[in-house]
């Protein structure tokens, strides 16, 4: 089964906790706070497979979570970083938003990418210590691990796209022109999943040539099996359009190249305006002398000529079967790739996450009113700060206190019109307004 379009849920690691912990050994007096940081979330990691051709991976796995950061201890000790998870996908996948579609990066550069970063350990009450205050009885939790839904899409990176009706000849055309050995028949859809093969034209010289499922008339509208797969073309640099030239399967050659060019322009302008090779397939089963360039072409061979003269496509008659010609062909596309440009890549659209959620202080928080007149106050930054006060600790509060005055949360609140009395609601805490 080839699967090329799956949607998958991640989250990296939340941080572990600091700790609260004081140095006690006999005969040391005023050993002082000793808590240890907690350790770093584990991050989702997408990383390029050149083994893998399809995502069928993903099928019964969606749910990737990387391990939690480990809490600090005493002594200083400092807890263990989570581990990443590491999310093997073939070369070409493109990992989208789900809700608008727009591109977050495309997996096609052979560099890894941390798509959600593990949340950051917590601070041991060891940096609580001042002189004012020697015995924090308080430290901070870890922060939680990012986390979204992502749509991967796999769009194969090829420099050659063949297309072509079915039974056109395209897998026999790789398999001729390649080490690939995709699955050869007599009947209509042979081929259900594209394949990709390396066409060799010299010491370390070559290309990458991709064989997709045969089109039929409607396929960008969803017809037969051509429509799951165009966009697997999208990315070549060169489209080489095979045509059945023979005539055995009751289709005139100029139809067969109209109704794919149809198709290709239904899908994409883009897709059908790229540079294009016509291949005339099977023609060791046309009389010699109707063929070009010596011989009369018949009245059908004629107009697939000159259809192809008015385009300036390059037509080259050839047979798979024989590999008739074939050496022709291979020189044609090596010295049209010569000139084109590197293959397709699409650039970010949208970031992982919000830049804003990763500032600091007052920018990050967002004050609004509710019904009944209370204030409400929302960011990740005072979700931050509220894990790790401990309201049952009176110093800890005064810190909550002095940490929102330095933050500017309580200008915020004066500048939103909060006045002495007015109800606050701050990350599930209720308290009264005091100027």
């Amino acid at each position: 089964m080839f699967i090329d379009t799956i949607q998958i849920s991640v989250r990296a690691g939340n941080g572990g906790n600091g700790c609260v912990s004081f140095r006690r050994e006999k005969y040391v007096a005023k050993g002082g706070p000793d808590g240890g940081d907690g350790g770093n979330g584990g991050n989702i990691v997408f990383r390029i497979d050149p083994h893998m051709n399809t995502l069928l991976a993903f099928r019964y796995k969606r749910k990737f979570v990387a391990e939690n950061g480990g809490d600090g201890s005493g002594s200083k000790f400092h807890g263990k970083n989570g581990a990443d998870v590491i999310i093997k996908v073939p070369r070409g996948t493109l990992i989208r938003d789900p809700e608008s579609g727009k591109i977050i990066r495309d997996m096609s550069d052979g560099e890894d990418f941390i798509l959600c970063r593990g949340g950051r350990g917590g601070w041991g009450n060891k940096h609580f210590a001042t002189p004012t205050r020697q015995v924090p009885h308080f430290s901070k939790p870890g922060l939680e691990g990012e986390a979204r839904d992502v749509l991967l899409e796999l769009k194969l990176i090829a420099d050659v796209g063949l297309a072509g009706l079915p039974s056109a000849g395209k897998s026999s055309l790789l398999a001729a022109l390649s080490a690939a050995r995709p699955k050869i028949a007599d009947y209509h859809f042979t081929t259900l999943e594209p394949n990709l093969g390396v066409v060799s034209t010299g010491p370390e010289r070559g290309f990458v040539m991709a064989d997709i499922p045969g089109l039929i008339e409607g396929a960008s509208e969803g017809a037969g099996l051509g429509h799951d797969f165009l966009r697997h073309i999208e990315r070549c640099r060169l489209i080489v359009q095979v045509i059945d030239v023979s005539g055995m399967e009751g289709r005139a050659p100029i139809d067969d190249f109209h109704t794919i060019a149809e198709e290709l322009e239904r899908f994409s302008q883009e897709l059908a305006d790229k540079p294009r090779i016509l291949v005339a397939n099977k023609s060791d089963l046309l009389d010699p002398d109707t063929l070009p360039p010596d011989g009369e072409p018949t009245e059908e061979v004629q107009k697939l000529i000159d259809a192809a003269e008015a385009l300036d496509y390059k037509l080259i008659f050839i047979s798979a079967a024989t590999k008739q010609n074939l050496k022709a062909l291979t020189d044609e596309i090596e010295r049209m790739l010569a000139t084109l440009p590197p293959v397709t890549t699409y650039e970010t659209e949208i970031l992982p996450f919000d830049p804003e959620a990763d500032k600091e202080g007052a920018e990050a928080v967002r004050i609004h009113r509710d019904d009944s007149g209370a204030f409400i106050c929302e960011g990740a930054w005072l979700d931050a700060l509220v894990r790790g006060i401990n309201f049952n600790e009176r110093e800890s509060v005064m810190f909550f206190q002095r940490m929102l005055i330095q933050g500017g949360v309580i200008d915020k609140l004066r500048a939103a019109g909060c006045e002495e009395g007015n109800t606050v609601h701050l990350c599930g805490i209720e308290f009264d307004f005091v100027d």
